[in-house]
């Protein structure tokens, strides 16, 4: 190993250490004390953890791997659309969600998703919460393995080690920590993790630039591939031609700003704000974090293009080999002297914030899924307090180890895997949530039906209807998420209608 090598080893080293000592102090001050504490933090965020802890947990892989690597293989159409689904999403799910879903969950004590869709229709059968948590295991699973999946690509890229053994490592450090400090832990980790993720976005950029001869030279190149710099054009690296970005693909990709309405470990933490007037100034900061972090990954990937023809990175062919662009650009950086070698290790450390601030946020919502709604709330088993924190901690464990398995190939993409679930959330459990919050007439009985054919419609429309292509061609997300809202409308006005104590409780705090 070369001496920057070491030197990136070294820094990550030191990141890892202390994401595991935080996770150790908050077992000892505070994750401890009860499940409402391992799992939502006794409520007591700040707006700047909250903001940056939503952020950073929602940003996952995709910020540092995905974005950059899609936007150096096909250019900006299909990035440029998703980053604005996604901004505008980002500030409405604050905008209109954060405010209501804190001030409904305080009311009737709820501390997962699950539990405050059966609370908010007092679902005495728990079936709310046996849907719910299904939907929530079923896709948190995927999604946590694209964390690892990433984490292993990082290490095996950089040092050349084995894939799967640099997957594991990375795995057991966020389970470490998750199992140790639970929510505080994870929230106050993600805070940190979004500072280096914006070390890295923004360091990379600069040495991008200068590598590639300067931004000149960037915008040059990249005009020089048809369609890569248009919003209309798909750029093909397999003909080196372009394709039309239509007007299904452009609604298909803001589509994803959906989505937000349905992220269990989003959701959760406006669930745990201290003040519900906080989340003004919540809001301010996500927004703007959002739209530039989106807005320098997709600009990395059409540098990184240029430097690949300077000759200093390989020329990438694959999609999933594109996804390591902002590695290679560390790597070469690690040879510029001893400082450098250092910055470049807090980049591969910001690479590894953006997997594991999503990853422990994931296992998080799933163990709670697991030991709180179907344990003891739908199976009606009871368990102490430290029974309780024992089964979450060794759900999360058991829920890493299946996402180990998922994430054994290599050659998977973090991009698509992401994608998946993503609208597997959004579909379930966006709908249910908004129509939650906002109908008074919505009944537990449409919620389950809207939540049940959100999460099968993605898969329905995924693998059977989407190959059929041409306007059936379009991000699963979208249709299955008119479709949960519709049957989740019918189904509640075709049944009966929420009894007056459940109205009362809606009402008070609608006002």
């Amino acid at each position: 190993m070369t001496k920057g090598g070491v030197i990136i080893l070294a820094t990550i080293f030191l990141y890892l250490a202390g994401m595991i000592l935080i996770g150790i102090y908050f077992s000892r001050h505070g994750s401890s004390e009860s499940t409402s504490e391992f799992f939502l933090g006794g409520r007591k965020l700040g707006p700047l953890v909250t903001a940056m802890s939503a952020e950073a947990s929602d940003m996952s892989s995709y910020l540092l791997m995905g974005l950059p690597g899609l936007a150096y293989f096909c250019g900006t159409a299909e990035v440029g659309w998703t980053a604005i689904g996604l901004a505008a999403g980002t500030y409405l799910n604050f905008l209109l969600i954060a405010r209501k879903i804190r001030r409904y969950s305080g009311h009737i004590n709820a501390i997962t998703i699950p539990d405050f869709f059966s609370k908010r229709y007092h679902d005495g059968r728990h079936i709310l919460s046996l849907v719910s948590a299904l939907i929530i295991i079923v896709f948190f699973i995927p999604y946590t393995a694209s964390g690892f999946k990433a984490v292993g690509t990082l290490f095996s890229s950089l040092f050349g080690t084995e894939y799967h053994l640099a997957m594991i490592i990375g795995a057991a450090v966020i389970i470490s920590y998750t199992v140790l400090g639970g929510f505080l832990a994870v929230s106050t980790t993600d805070l940190i993790q979004s500072i280096f993720m914006s070390i890295a976005l923004v360091v990379i950029v600069f040495f991008g630039i200068s590598h590639a001869g300067g931004m000149a030279n960037v915008i040059a190149n990249a005009k020089a591939l048809p369609g890569y710099l248009s919003l209309t054009q798909n750029y093909s690296a397999a003909s080196g031609g372009s394709t039309p970005f239509s007007f299904f693909s452009i609604i298909s990709t803001l589509a994803w700003g959906l989505g937000y309405f349905g992220m269990p470990h989003i959701l959760l933490r406006f669930m745990a704000i201290r003040d519900e007037n906080e989340l003004d100034t919540s809001r301010r900061i996500a927004g703007v974090w959002v739209v530039l972090s989106m807005g320098i990954a997709i600009l990395i990937g059409i540098i990184g293009y240029s430097v690949s023809l300077t000759g200093a990175i390989p020329l990438m062919t694959t999609s999933s080999d594109s996804e390591t662009i902002i590695i290679q650009l560390a790597n070469l950086m690690s040879g510029s002297g001893f400082f450098a070698a250092v910055i470049a290790g807090i980049i591969m450390a910001g690479i590894l914030a953006a997997t594991m601030s999503t990853a422990d946020s994931q296992l998080l919502a799933a163990a709670s899924s697991v030991s709180q709604d179907l344990v003891q709330d739908f199976m009606g088993i009871r368990l102490s307090k430290d029974q309780a924190l024992l089964a979450a901690r060794c759900t999360v464990a058991g829920i890493a180890a299946v996402a180990v398995i998922l994430a054994w190939n290599p050659d998977s993409s973090v991009f698509r895997i992401v994608s998946f679930a993503w609208a597997g959330f959004g579909a379930a459990f966006g709908p249910a949530m908004i129509l939650a919050l906002f109908w008074r007439r919505s009944n537990m009985q449409g919620a389950a039906a809207g939540i049940a054919a959100g999460g099968i419609m993605v898969f329905v429309w995924k693998y059977l209807i989407s190959p059929l292509g041409g306007i059936f061609a379009v991000y699963e997300l979208l249709p299955a998420f008119l479709i949960s809202l519709a049957v989740n409308a019918v189904v509640s006005l075709n049944t009966k209608a929420p009894e007056d104590q459940i109205l009362q409780e809606f009402d008070a705090v609608s006002r």
